[in-house]
């Protein structure tokens, strides 16, 4: 038996001898796990790479269309006051066209007129500014001139042109006489 011995130690070593040194760490098995995890890894930064792209390209194509959704809205924001508008033009013009018209033809006509634009102006969100026997206020008023007046100082006491705002924006403020104190 000790004759055996040595004759499969001797079988072990030529084995060992024509298959490969074997890899203290491992490192043989997982070299090819290695390059699997690279190859993946780029494969997925290809991937996002893409999907960046994708979404840097949509996110300008979304920046274009709200610049030319904003130019057209500025463009074409008073649209519908335009259309509101036209039917006030055609009575003015219907009542320059009439040849021979009474005073009263011509005032019931201009009257007319005035309602359609009043109710346009409603529409749009104007209101007038008529400011007579209140409060001045710098804001929605422009003082043309100052008056003694036996009243509290400081009230409009007369309105030389109505001002206008756009929903709670002054758009022309109303020009107005403001009184002062009366000098003793």
């Amino acid at each position: 038996m000790a004759d055996q011995e040595p004759e499969q130690s001797q079988a072990a070593a030529a084995d060992n001898a024509t298959a490969p040194a074997a890899d203290p760490g491992g490192m043989e098995e997982t070299a090819p796990s290695l390059e699997e995890q690279l190859r993946l890894a780029e494969q997925k930064a290809q991937e996002n790479l893409e999907s960046w792209l994708r979404a840097k390209a949509e996110t300008e194509n979304l920046r274009k269309r709200a610049q030319i959704d904003i130019a057209s809205a500025h463009k074409y924001g008073v649209e519908n006051l335009a259309e509101a508008l036209l039917p006030v033009r055609d009575s003015l013009e219907a009542a320059l066209a009439i040849e021979n018209i009474s005073l009263e033809g011509l005032k019931s006509g201009v009257e007319l007129t005035l309602r359609q634009l009043t109710a346009v102006f409603e529409k749009a969100g104007l209101r007038e500014i008529n400011p007579a026997n209140e409060k001045f206020d710098p804001h929605r008023h422009q003082a043309m001139t100052v008056v003694a007046h036996a009243g509290e100082p400081n009230q409009v006491v007369e309105v030389m042109q109505k001002g206008y705002l756009l929903h709670e924006r002054v758009v022309r403020p109303a020009l107005v006489t403001v009184s002062k104190a009366e000098d003793a």
